[in-house]
């Protein structure tokens, strides 16, 4: 029997791996299962080929999406205590920091990363297995895993067994939400899977195909009701099924399935850093000088997204010099609060993270599951999506970390 069965070679599984056989001294018996060739496929792609692994504000409960706050708590509280940094250093990784707090590889490259992963699994003695994860059970006071391999299915034992398989992100790197669908068989409470960190599908189709590949610094404001749930600032990006860039993105973690707005409606400030009505008096004097509607925009922005603001305002066949105080303050106000109703995640090619998945009030501080000695729960399959900058990773590994440690040290007290 097998002492360490990790499952899954992303993030989460390469932290777990290592740690465990690290911990586990020379006689460690780890074996990585992973289904892609080579593990670490989707970590290639984080960052845009860059690799943002961490964020300074990385401890912050407030940068995640969950439903059990409290236990998030006590889960980023253990990756504290295991040192993640100081674990990176060990291995040999420089990094650097960028103005806003995300940390890269020093070299940004995500393949540099990766590949001193895989050195440590293959200079530690890390077992790696290709195949596909079929199903886990309980068996002679450990587990059995079923996997299939070059189109055969055998069954793995082992003491411990740390599932790291991931959400349902990205099937373009071999994810499906089989990590979830699998705590679920175990017996643990699953909170509903949302694409989390994705682009919001809304607007007129047709005006959005007139504005697609258009981009504008702004803020947007997540509504209920008329009520602001959340505000991100940064560069909006148009594109011909809705809205992105990472301020948009942001707020689709608050459109998770059951505890979301029911009505959201997202709205533009173009203008963040001006007052209502100082555009009033500003479009006014404005006017005046440039009295052809497309030239009225230039300077300010681009011609086409001010044509959509102009209409928006209930304006079309106006030329500003037509335009009365009240159709100032009706511009003023779009420009202001421009509302896109009933925005609506994209799917999961285009989500970086996955929201919901193994509730976190199912783990020991260790990310044991409760009531299965030996049996861990890590990274993306578990209920916490983190902030765009390095906080996903940050989870992933600082999971791993803790639940290959802590695996290791059973292992040796058996």
């Amino acid at each position: 029997m097998r002492e360490i069965l990790v499952l899954g070679g992303g993030a989460s599984g390469l932290a777990a791996a290592i740690a465990a056989a690290q911990t586990g001294g020379p006689g460690a018996k780890v074996t990585l299962v992973e289904q892609n060739a080579a593990p670490g496929k989707k970590l290639l792609a984080t960052g845009n080929g860059r690799c943002n692994f961490d964020n300074a504000a990385s401890s912050d409960p407030a940068r995640y999406f969950t439903a059990a706050p409290a236990a998030l708590q006590k889960l980023l509280a253990s990756i504290d205590g295991a040192g993640l940094s100081a674990w990176w250093q060990e291995l040999g990784l420089v990094s650097r920091a960028d103005e806003t707090g995300r940390l890269y590889p020093y070299s940004n490259q995500a393949a540099d990363l990766t590949g001193l992963l895989v050195r440590w699994l293959n200079a530690l003695g890390v077992d790696r297995r290709a195949a596909r994860v079929l199903e886990l059970g309980q068996k002679g006071g450990g587990y059995a895993v079923r996997v299939e391999a070059a189109g055969q299915k055998q069954l793995l034992t082992a003491g411990r067994v740390i599932c790291a398989l991931g959400g349902s992100a990205g099937p373009q790197f071999g994810t499906g939400g089989f990590g979830p669908a699998l705590a679920g068989r175990c017996g643990g409470r699953v909170e509903p899977l949302y694409p989390c960190l994705t682009p919001l599908r809304c607007g007129d189709p047709v005006l959005m195909q007139r504005l697609s590949g258009l981009r504008a610094r702004g803020a947007v404001t997540l509504l209920e009701d008329g009520r602001s749930l959340a505000r991100e600032e940064g560069e909006i990006q148009f594109t011909n099924y809705g809205l992105s860039g990472i301020c948009v993105m942001q707020l689709s973690g608050l459109l998770a399935p059951g505890r979301g707005p029911k009505k959201p409606a997202v709205a533009l400030d173009l203008f963040p850093t001006v007052e209502t009505r100082e555009f009033i008096t500003a479009f006014a004097r404005r006017a005046g000088h440039l009295p052809d509607s497309q030239a009225f925009w230039q300077g300010l922005l681009d011609g086409r997204l001010g044509a959509a603001l102009w209409a928006a305002a209930g304006l079309t066949g106006r030329a500003p010099a037509q335009v009365d105080a009240r159709g100032w303050q009706a511009l003023a106000e779009v420009c202001k609060g421009w509302r896109f109703e009933d925005p609506a995640p994209c799917g999961w090619k285009q989500a970086q993270t996955t929201g919901g998945g193994l509730s976190l009030e199912e783990l020991e501080p260790d990310f044991q599951f409760k009531g299965c000695p030996g049996l861990y729960f890590v990274g993306e399959t578990l209920d916490c999506a983190g902030s765009c900058g390095g906080f996903n990773l940050h989870w992933a590994f600082g999971s791993g970390l803790v639940a290959g440690r802590a695996a290791a040290r059973q292992a040796r007290k058996r």
